[in-house]
Formats: C-alpha cells, sequence, structure tokens
C-alpha cells in the first residue's frame, strides 16, 4: 500500500457511516452528506468574514464536536483539512499528524461511540495503534475524550441534566449517559481538563443527543439538547453549528428559556428548518421536524431563515426571528406572509403578528383536563342515574355521575366542540399534507370529556357550534394552528394565532381567502401543507 492509499479517508464503497443504525433517541447518527453540507456553510461564511479566504487551509483553526458518535464530523473535517493544507504543509505524514493532533478534537457521548469516532478519524481505535494514521500520539484516546461520569442525585434527579435516578443510578458496566459536556458548571475549566490549558476552539460542530427518558419505560422523555448548545456558547468559540429538534421554535417542556435566549440571540446567523426530520435522518421518527443553525460570535443582526418542506425549492428569507410581538418562531417563511395579512385584516394595521386577546381563538379553549378526569379516566359502561354525563374517553364513551364533576361546568350544558389533545399522524413522523389537529366534532349539552379531548366553547345553540366546527375544518384555520404548534401536542395554546369570527354560518376556506386577500401562492402554499379535515386517514 502506498503512502497516499494509506491516507484515504474517503472513497469507501460503501461508506460505513452511511450503514450504521442509530442506537437510540440519544445516539441519532449524522449522515455523511449531510454533516458535509453543514460544512459547506460553515465554510462560506467563513470566507464571507475573511475576505475570501479557506477555512480548509488555515493551520490554525481548531475544531471541536463535543457530542461525537460515529465521528462523522471529525473525518469530514479532517478530510478537507489534508486538501487544503498540501500547499503549506506538503508532507503528507506530517500535515496529518499537525492536524489530528493539532486541530481536530473531539468529546465523545459514550464508550462504544469513542470506539467507532476513532476507528473514522484515526482508522484505528487506539490513536497510538501501529494501525493509526497519526504517528505523534502518546495516548490511545488521541484527541477523542471519554471518560464514564456519574450524575449528581439531588431529590431523585441529577441536578445538571432533570435525569431520573431510578432509571440512570446505574453499575459500572452500563452507560450512564451522564455527558461530560453538561455535567459541569464551568465548561472552560472542563475542556481544560480534557484537552489542557488555553484551549480555544474557532469551530464547534455536531449533532448532540435529543432527550432523556423521564422514568426509564420510554413514556416521556426530557429534551436535553439545549443544554449542550449553552454550554458550547459558553466556550465562545467563533463560530457554533448544530443540528437539533426544531421543538424550542415554540418552548414547551423544559425548553421555554432556551427558546427566549435563542430566539433574542442576534449572533443567529442561519436557520435552516426541516419540516420533516426525515429529510435529513431518513427512518427516524421525530415530530415537529429538525434545523440546523449557524451561530457566529461577530455577528448582529436579522437572521437568515429557509425552509425546506416536502421537497419544494427551498425558502430562503433574511428576518428577525421575533417579529412583531410574538414570543415563539414562526415556521414557514411564507406563513409569516400569511398570518401578517390575517392580523391586519382583523385589527387594521400591520406591524404586529400577535391578535389582541378578545379577537383570539385560544380563550374559547379548554385547558387540559378539562372536567378534571385523566385520560385513563373510565366512566361507567351504562347510564345508572337520570342525571348522568356522558363522558367521550379514551377509547369511546361511557358515563359519570354530574355530582363527580368539580371543574370545566360552564361546559356541561352547553354545546360545544371536543377536539383530541393530541394530533393525527403517523407514528412520531411528520409527514405532509396533514391534518394538523384530530377531527373536531360536537358536543351536545349533558356531555364531558377526559384529559384525551380538549373542550371548545361553550356555545348557546347548535347552530353556533356548528359554525365553528365548519372553521376548524378550514384548510387556514388549521395552518394558523400549524404555526404555533411545534409537536404532536395540541393544546390552548397552539391556536393563538387563529382569530375568533362572527358564529353565524358555516365557514369555508374560499371565504376565509377572500377574507384575508390571500394571493394565489399562498392559498396554494396552504393547501400543501394542510389536508382537508374529510380526506381520510389519520394525517
Amino acid at each position: 500500500m502506498n503512502e497516499q492509499a494509506r491516507f484515504t479517508l474517503r472513497g469507501r464503497n460503501p461508506d460505513v457511516l452511511t450503514c450504521i443504525a442509530n442506537l437510540s433517541n440519544d445516539e441519532v447518527f449524522t449522515p455523511p452528506e449531510f454533516a458535509s453540507r453543514m460544512l459547506d456553510t460553515l465554510a462560506e461564511t467563513w470566507a464571507a468574514r475573511n475576505h475570501g479566504a479557506d477555512i480548509w487551509a488555515d493551520r490554525s483553526v481548531r475544531f471541536l464536536d463535543p457530542f461525537t458518535k460515529s465521528g462523522v464530523f471529525l473525518r469530514e473535517i479532517t478530510s478537507r483539512l489534508i486538501t487544503g493544507l498540501e500547499a503549506e504543509i506538503p508532507n503528507l505524514q506530517h500535515r496529518v499528524d499537525h492536524i489530528l493532533t493539532q486541530q481536530v478534537f473531539g468529546i465523545a457521548i459514550t464508550q462504544l461511540t469513542s470506539l467507532l469516532a476513532r476507528r473514522s478519524l484515526y482508522c484505528s481505535k487506539h490513536a497510538n495503534g501501529e494501525h493509526s494514521i497519526a504517528q505523534s500520539f502518546a495516548s490511545d484516546g488521541g484527541n477523542i475524550w471519554f471518560e464514564r461520569i456519574e450524575h449528581t442525585w439531588v431529590a431523585g434527579r441529577c441536578t445538571f441534566c432533570s435525569a431520573a435516578q431510578q432509571a440512570f443510578d446505574r453499575g459500572e458496566g452500563m452507560e450512564t449517559h451522564a455527558y461530560a459536556f453538561i455535567h459541569t458548571n464551568d465548561i472552560k475549566a472542563r475542556v481544560a481538563e480534557f484537552f489542557g490549558g488555553n484551549m480555544q476552539f474557532d469551530v464547534i460542530i455536531g449533532n448532540p443527543p435529543y432527550q432523556l427518558s423521564d422514568d426509564g419505560f420510554g413514556t416521556s422523555a426530557a429534551p436535553i439538547y439545549q443544554h449542550f448548545v449553552e454550554q458550547a456558547k459558553a466556550l465562545e468559540p467563533r463560530y457554533l453549528s448544530m443540528v437539533i429538534p426544531a421543538r424550542w421554535f415554540a418552548g414547551g417542556k423544559g425548553l421555554d428559556d432556551f427558546r427566549e435566549s435563542m430566539l433574542t440571540d442576534d449572533r443567529l446567523r442561519s436557520i435552516d428548518d426541516y419540516l420533516s426530520a426525515s429529510d435529513v435522518f431518513p427512518g427516524v421518527g421525530l415530530k415537529g421536524g429538525i434545523c440546523v443553525f449557524l451561530w457566529d460570535r461577530d455577528h448582529r443582526g436579522p437572521c437568515s431563515v429557509t425552509t425546506h418542506f416536502n421537497g419544494e425549492p427551498p425558502s430562503t428569507v433574511s428576518r428577525e426571528l421575533l417579529e412583531g410581538g410574538v414570543d415563539v418562531f414562526v415556521r414557514f417563511n411564507q406563513g409569516v406572509s400569511i398570518l401578517k395579512k390575517v392580523v391586519a385584516a382583523e385589527t387594521g394595521q400591520d406591524k404586529s403578528l400577535m391578535l389582541p386577546e378578545n379577537m383570539r381563538f385560544d380563550r374559547l379553549v379548554s385547558s387540559r383536563k378539562p372536567f378534571g378526569l385523566e385520560t385513563t379516566f373510565k366512566g361507567k359502561v351504562a347510564k345508572a342515574a337520570k342525571d348522568d354525563l356522558l363522558i367521550y374517553q379514551n377509547g369511546g364513551t361511557g358515563y359519570v355521575a354530574r355530582s363527580s364533576i368539580s371543574s370545566g361546568k360552564q361546559f356541561i350544558d352547553k354545546w360545544k366542540i371536543f377536539t383530541g389533545r393530541a394530533a393525527p399522524g403517523t407514528g412520531n413522523r411528520d409527514t405532509y399534507p396533514h391534518r394538523i389537529i384530530s377531527t373536531p366534532f360536537l358536543g351536545e349539552p349533558g356531555s364531558i370529556s377526559s384529559e384525551t379531548y380538549l373542550c371548545i366553547g361553550p356555545f348557546d345553540t347548535k347552530a353556533q357550534a356548528e359554525s365553528v366546527l365548519s372553521y376548524l375544518s378550514c384548510r387556514l384555520t388549521r395552518l394558523l394552528i400549524l404555526l404555533h404548534k411545534p409537536s404532536q401536542d395540541t393544546t390552548r395554546k397552539v391556536y393563538t394565532f387563529v382569530p375568533t369570527q362572527e358564529w353565524t354560518k358555516r365557514w369555508t376556506d374560499n371565504e376565509l381567502y377572500e377574507k384575508y386577500g390571500l394571493s394565489v401562492d399562498e392559498i396554494a402554499f396552504i393547501e400543501k401543507v394542510v389536508r382537508p379535515m374529510d380526506g381520510g386517514g389519520d394525517e
């Protein structure tokens, strides 16, 4: 084997990193092609900032992947540097040693991924082994660090990541998923422990772990990717690029503070928003889609937002992340213009994207557990007393004594609408067009529901309720819901952008399109995103 062949990091057929399966929800491997696209964006930004300079021809730039899994980012970076530094460091072995010892660093998330990453980068699980392409390392680990650490338990939860002690307080033979990068109050000191003092990284890039199960049984999951973003920012790199779930756009479970910090950070230079995670991670179910952001320490100003949707040509707009008084990131660049038209028609002004509270549909929507009953509640099979109430519950209907209901009394003897808390979908994936909400239905006087449903109302007449039902069936209404909806959970909050109407008629989309002056292109966009309510199926 000649010297050049020994250092060939590409050209494997097939590339093994395109073939490996994800290990868990924590360990979603990044496809090499997508990692390469992220690096292209980085290189373009570097050139724009540095008078056209090539980042791959700069021997002083340091890169860190602080959540290394397959090692794909480190491998792709190294491959580009080997080409870019050829003129400055002609000797191939010297060039490889310089890159691997001085420029490329990683922190593995588990022992298994540390071994995988070292094989990807050094062609050996031992950085100083006889098969390693590097010849200057003194340790097995090289610049890919991993050591098992433990969580810090207080009252059954980790103080750093909120992991449940019941699930993650494990024996020495099992991974703790206590990620070193986020289990510290001083990330600069922690990194100095790993790689030595005075270690300043120019670029931090990668794909962090996304979530941890709350209870060890997979029934609930707490996001943790926000902790990685915050720690990476604290290291003050020149550039930070990550691929993370997009649910943070509207906040939610453990993400409200993170959402606010991100959306008010004018150093975010670009966001690529993928409505369907499968466009990036084939075969991975991740409701709400994913995004890739590029944070530029020296940037101040609007963000370039690109929407990637269903194979359509990407839409890119430079805009403020918080527009018109809205406290969430409005997805779909086309959605911003539609929302502006709706608010302007209702309020007579075009500077805000928020409706006054008295015009908002969400004031008609109940909170979760509208009648105080859990999703698991099951009513009696048969009506036992004259004043028993019909209950719509998970799996059908039942009956419950009126005297046992202490919440939502204003709805009980009125007409209302019931709609499911969880939106329909295919497993945990987003597919388009879809219906956005579960099919709503009329609730007659004397009926209630468990937590499975939200309650909308109350209404004095059946005709009013039917008018609301027709309105919820309109595609424009459901698009406005989608603009505030980060996940499968459909709470009162997601109706914030929806205006109320006069409940005296059956509403149609054509009437709404005309009322709000939507263009042909805007109408076509809505109908690509939102499926007719009577379209069949569960999408």
